[in-house]
């Protein structure tokens, strides 16, 4: 079937935004898809977002029909503006920020466990099935408007942060296949990108010249993603390459919002001896992103009032206020997330401690300018630092937050404030799902393509082969199975011989990744690969090996190894018989998980 849509997806921490191209034009023209939701019980309309909320409401808590949509009846759960206002006063039946649990490897991200500690809720889902249910949305409102072409029969961009692991991708993937759609992955960095390029369509090539070194900072609500991409001149053309992505920092809004809550709360006990629970944090931490948000993006914003929900009978009323000011908001998150810094500076490091809460893995060290001195110093030399810079996601809306990481990279360039080009034109909140439909219509022919690759190098883990030697473990050296910056395309061989597969039983093989090891190309052993510092371990793969003809249980068969990254961006790993009969797919394990 001929797609006559081109659809870029943002599935957002805090929102959802979606924009498609209609190729019947003549003019090819990005739009918002205004998303229909429930606004207040029995109130529905149409915005250019949808909250990546879900509402859990208990049986008998709404009347019948009060979150009835135009394509479904008797819905128990409400997904959009009506669930992000709720969240505050019912943070416990309130799912929020579920894409941050698609790359926490401390739980099984397929277990019902959201919303997070909510232990007496009745109902719950996994950040699998979350993010399943926003596609869901998504795709029966689209459908419910374009009756004759369906969203699942267009080509459907679906963005993620660059950090994402692939694991992460894997399960994003699974939930739009599950959501009924066929989506190609694309970097939120590089969508932020390919929408400036599409505003600037005549202008860009006279802001950005060979040489120039562009960083994409994107601050979104649960994570900071930066991408660095070097401009080239080919033959008298520029040619745009995404040369660096970051590790996966889970540090954003959300934090932010925690960092003011726990002020408001420590102002509380101070002046009215008042000690927050729990659910009274949950619940003014979710007050505390709206104030923000208003304070934050609105020069003539008043003081914003907060509710704090009761307990027990210890307040007049059940409950009680208290203010949040545009002044407090830019001290607490200018000195704590954004505080001035060299550019040798280091990040905090956790404490290992026997004991931990199981939960998001917060980045440690929440000065987001650390973050980025580090990432700069892994992937920059002094030639190489930024020269321009474009800002993407909610909280760069702010001009104070971007002049203080303007003010940092000065100070690291040697250059004035002035000098670092700051590239505008898109909008902070929206620029993602449109660069990713201008994304499919680069593919199309339709203007520039970002060069990119594989953002990750992976290595698979092999058991040495040598003599026992007493109080001594053989190292476990590491194969390289995808090199960084490596392309998509059909299935390679990894140049390396001398490999047994064990058939017969399920067999482990352990994996580990990188963002800055450039050099590494596909076959290359790494000795020692537990010790190698700037490798990190990513979740196991296992083989379900049946056996074949009359070879015996636990015998070891001669294999060689393939690769392949797909086109949508996963990664897929095949044992295969030297003989070439049999083949082997390499799957993901999730650890297994019981906690609420």
């Amino acid at each position: 079937m001929e797609q006559q849509y081109l659809v870029g997806i943002d599935l957002g921490t805090t929102n959802t935004v979606v924009y498609y191209i209609d190729k019947s034009n003549d003019d090819w023209q990005s739009q918002v898809f205004n998303i229909p939701q429930i606004t207040a019980l029995g109130e529905m309309s149409e915005k250019n977002s949808l909250p990546s909320f879900i509402y859990l409401a208990e049986e008998n808590e709404v009347a019948s029909g009060a979150l009835n949509l135009p394509w479904s009846e008797n819905l128990d759960y409400s997904i959009g503006e009506f669930a992000k206002q709720n969240a505050s006063k019912s943070p416990q039946k309130t799912v929020s920020s579920s894409k941050s649990w698609l790359c926490t490897e401390n739980v099984n991200r397929k277990d019902d466990i959201l919303p997070w500690k909510s232990g007496s809720a009745k109902k719950k889902y996994s950040p699998v099935k979350s993010a399943e249910l926003i596609l869901k949305h998504v795709k029966a409102a689209w459908n419910d408007k374009f009756t004759q072409n369906k969203l699942e029969d267009q080509q459907v961009i679906l963005t993620i942060p660059a950090s994402f692991d692939i694991v992460a991708r894997e399960l994003t993937v699974e939930a739009a296949k599950s959501a009924g759609l066929n989506v190609t992955l694309l970097e939120e960095p590089q969508a932020a990108f390919y929408s400036w390029l599409h505003e600037e369509e005549n202008t860009w090539r006279d802001q950005i010249e060979a040489d120039d070194t562009i960083l994409v900072c994107d601050i979104g609500g649960g994570t900071t993603d930066f991408s660095l991409i070097q401009v080239h001149d080919s033959g008298g053309n520029l040619e745009l390459e995404r040369v660096a992505v970051g590790q996966h920092i889970l540090l954003g809004g959300d934090n932010m919002d925690l960092a003011l809550a726990y002020t408001l709360a420590a102002q509380l006990k101070s002046e009215k001896k008042m000690n927050l629970d729990q659910y009274q944090i949950n619940g003014l931490t979710h007050g505390c992103r709206l104030a923000k948000e208003e304070l934050l993006t609105n020069e003539n914003a008043e003081p914003q009032t907060l509710t704090v929900l009761g307990r027990g009978s210890s307040l007049i009323g059940g409950t009680i206020s208290v203010e949040l000011t545009k002044d407090v908001v830019e001290e607490i998150l200018l000195n704590g997330f954004l505080p001035l810094c060299p550019l040798d500076s280091a990040t905090q490091k956790a404490q290992k401690s026997g004991l931990r809460n199981i939960g998001l893995e917060y980045a440690t060290d929440a000065a987001i300018t650390k973050h980025l001195a580090e990432f700069l110093s892994k992937h920059s030399t002094p030639e190489t630092l930024p020269t321009k810079v474009l800002f993407n996601g909610g909280v760069s809306k702010s001009d104070s937050i971007k002049s203080r990481i303007i003010e940092n990279l000065s100070n690291w360039t040697s250059t004035t404030c002035e000098e670092i080009a700051v590239l505008t034109g898109t909008d902070p909140d929206l620029a993602v799902a449109k660069g990713g439909c201008w994304y499919a219509a680069a593919k199309e022919g339709q203007g520039i393509r970002i060069k990119s690759g594989s953002s990750h190098s992976f290595y698979i883990g092999i058991e040495s082969s040598m003599p026992a030697i007493p109080g001594f473990t053989p190292p476990l050296q590491g194969l390289c199975a995808v090199s960084l910056g490596q392309e998509d395309g059909p299935a390679a061989d990894i140049p390396y011989s001398g490999l047994g597969l064990i058939v017969g039983e399920v067999t482990e093989f352990r994996f580990f990744s990188t963002t800055t090891r450039a050099d590494d190309e596909l076959g290359n052993i790494i000795d020692d690969i537990e010790n190698c510092e700037d490798l990190e371990e990513i979740p196991s793969l296992i083989a379900e090996l049946p056996i074949e003809g009359d070879i015996a249980p636990g015998s070891l068969v001669p294999i060689t190894l393939q690769c392949e990254l797909t086109e949508i961006g996963t990664l897929q790993l095949w044992c295969v018989s030297e003989d070439g009969e049999n083949r082997w797919k390499l799957e993901f394990e999730l650890r297994e998980s019981n906690n609420n």
